[in-house]
């Protein structure tokens, strides 16, 4: 067997990539707050504008009708993969998003690089700031006709089954978990795969983040920014239930979290250890 440790754990690229990215967000979120506000509220704006253009592909297709069907389930499909870009424009803006945000500093906290408390003001800043870039967003969409008509009614419709998902009672809220759970997982997957080294050209990578979103978008899978976006553009056009909103986010925070900070950022965090099985090694020895 080898001893080279780099060989045993192929994926300390990955880890040791986070590590850096993960010094520089921490620096920022502290001295520089204000700009890593900013960076976050891009994100916010990119998935806000994203998110409408999605909603309005689906309303486009369902008024086409051929064969006395409409292509509704054609633009589920287009819908979701306009909706794919946000994760590209995302990273290579270098914008700050809080969901694969939650992978860094999972794996920088297994590593001792950060305390959960800076980990939580990181997260806690970054989520400001997605929902602000949000704000703007729904702020903007209010004063236009953008979402007028079916694309509208689309975003109505999403709305209520989100919150859906809460008035269920304890059923409901274990599928929003779920849902969110495997929605983070998916998008730290893609981040993953960025992150690692293996891909080097930039196709390769939009195609990985695309297909990600896509899966989250197709599937109907929960990702905590993205509702307050979402409940944020409808709110301050008709108004919502601003309990059922929270409850949904909060409990789309803790999935998310667990799917990329514990299966996708501690799982491998602790695979690519080498410092662990070193010491083992040392003691048996």
């Amino acid at each position: 067997m080898t001893s080279d440790p780099y060989q045993l754990f192929p994926g300390k690229h990955f880890i040791s990539t986070v590590l850096e990215a993960l010094e520089t967000k921490t620096a920022m979120s502290g001295e520089l707050a204000r700009r890593y506000l900013q960076r976050a509220a891009m994100a916010g704006i990119i998935i806000g504008l994203l998110y409408v253009a999605h909603y309005g592909v689906v309303a486009a297709f369902d008024t086409v009708v051929v064969g006395g069907s409409s292509l509704r389930e054609l633009g589920r499909l287009a819908g979701a993969l306009t909706f794919g870009w946000a994760l590209v424009f995302i990273y290579y803006s270098k914008s700050e998003l809080l969901t694969s945000n939650m992978m860094v500093v999972s794996i920088g906290a297994y590593y001792r690089r950060t305390s959960w408390a800076k980990a939580l003001r990181l997260l806690g800043l970054c989520f400001l700031g997605n929902f602000l870039g949000g704000l703007l967003i729904a702020a903007l969409v209010r004063f236009s006709t953008l979402t007028d008509g079916a694309t509208f009614t689309e975003m109505q419709a999403s709305v209520d089954h989100k919150l859906e998902f809460i008035t269920a009672g304890a059923g409901g809220w274990g599928d929003l978990f779920v849902r969110a759970v495997l929605c983070n997982f998916a998008i730290n997957l893609a981040m993953l795969l960025i992150y690692n080294g293996l891909i080097k050209d930039d196709l390769t990578k939009s195609l990985v983040m695309i297909i990600a979103v896509f899966i989250f978008a197709f599937l109907g899978l929960e990702h905590s920014v993205a509702n307050t976006v979402l409940f944020t553009v409808v709110g301050l056009q008709d108004g919502i239930h601003l309990g059922l909103a929270g409850a949904n986010v909060a409990i789309a925070l803790l999935g998310n979290f667990i799917g990329g900070g514990l299966l996708i950022g501690l799982y491998y965090a602790y695979a690519n250890d080498d410092a662990r099985y070193l010491r083992k090694r040392s003691t048996h020895s």
